[in-house]
């Protein structure tokens, strides 16, 4: 990591500060407030009306910096290095539009169920085709993955490989968007992630996912200063399936979309813990964990949110660490 690197995390962060003090009063001026389940944890209903759709904050960030750093560039005459930061920003901002959209209807327009499911779905799968189609038509990086232990490169069929990066999409978006539970808890632990996939577009040299990696980092690391317990500002649907959208977005176009299971294993655990609880009641009537997902149910058994936050993200981190070493 050079100075460069760090100067765009820097400004980032700077930047994304400064959109926060803008937007969380504006936010709280026009009641775009927290709904937290009656079923939930107790402890959340104090939440209730805390500003959220906080997403905004670091997505306008990570624009305003992925447009400035590709103006400087093209005035220092660096445009080949960095031409696909600008399709690679729009596509994953789409994400974060299908968040928006929802939140828009759930907290603005006061629909509660916010977008049908199957419309929610339908707009994530649109995208995720769109950047599919993106990687292997105009960013030409092939159909091969990297086996990470291996170190090796292995072609997939495009029948194969298509259906698997969109499932790599559709189930990141979705995990990140269950670990949005606990105040700093997604955002912590997806800036740890995207934190190690910028390292290792480092180490492979691919200067677009650097540069995206670092300009993220920054922004959600500015967002965390508000969103840490006792949040000021929630990340909502459109935080989290931007940032979803982002990781799986930038192990794809890395090649590397198999080691998300390693380095994205908090997401992994509190999707799967939905999925069993959900199977689990429906076969026997009774409860793995106290509350899914998993986080809820570490809460219930006595840790508090900071707990949580502080095991979660350690957690990640170290297998950020093994996943650099294999790599």
């Amino acid at each position: 990591m050079n100075l460069q690197t760090i100067s765009i995390i820097i400004t980032s962060f700077v930047v994304t500060v400064i959109l926060a003090f803008i937007i969380i009063p504006i936010l709280k001026k026009i009641k775009i407030g927290q709904i937290e389940r009656e079923d939930g944890p107790k402890s959340h209903l104090k939440k209730q009306g805390t500003p959220t759709m906080g997403g905004i904050i670091f997505i306008l960030s990570i624009a305003i910096c992925t447009i400035g750093t590709y103006i400087y560039s093209k005035v220092h005459g660096n445009v080949e290095i960095i031409k696909n930061l600008i399709p690679i920003s729009l596509l994953i901002t789409g994400f974060g539009v299908i968040g928006f959209i929802d939140d828009f209807k759930k907290l603005v327009l006061k629909n509660t169920k916010g977008l049908k499911p199957s419309a929610k779905m339908l707009g994530l799968l649109i995208i995720s085709i769109l950047y599919v189609i993106y990687l292997l038509k105009v960013a030409n990086r092939g159909t091969a993955i990297i086996i990470p232990f291996l170190k090796t490169e292995f072609v997939l069929p495009l029948i194969i490989y298509i259906p698997l990066a969109i499932l790599v999409i559709l189930s990141t978006t979705n995990a990140v968007n269950l670990t949005d539970g606990i105040d700093g808890l997604s955002s912590s632990v997806c800036a740890i992630i995207i934190a190690c996939l910028t390292v290792i577009s480092i180490l492979k040299n691919v200067p677009e996912v650097t540069i995206i990696g670092c300009i993220a980092v920054g922004a959600i690391l500015g967002f965390l200063m508000f969103n840490i317990h006792p949040a000021k500002v929630m990340m909502g649907d459109t935080g989290s399936l931007f940032i979803g959208g982002l990781i799986s977005g930038m192990a794809l176009y890395l090649k590397m979309p198999l080691i998300l299971i390693l380095i994205a294993f908090i997401p992994i655990l509190e999707t799967t813990s939905v999925i069993i609880q959900v199977l689990y009641y429906k076969k026997t009537g009774n409860r793995i964990f106290k509350m899914a997902p998993i986080h809820h149910h570490f809460e219930l058994s006595g840790w508090n949110e900071n707990k949580v936050v502080r095991v979660f993200s350690i957690i990640t981190l170290l297998m950020c660490i093994i996943g650099i070493l294999i790599v």
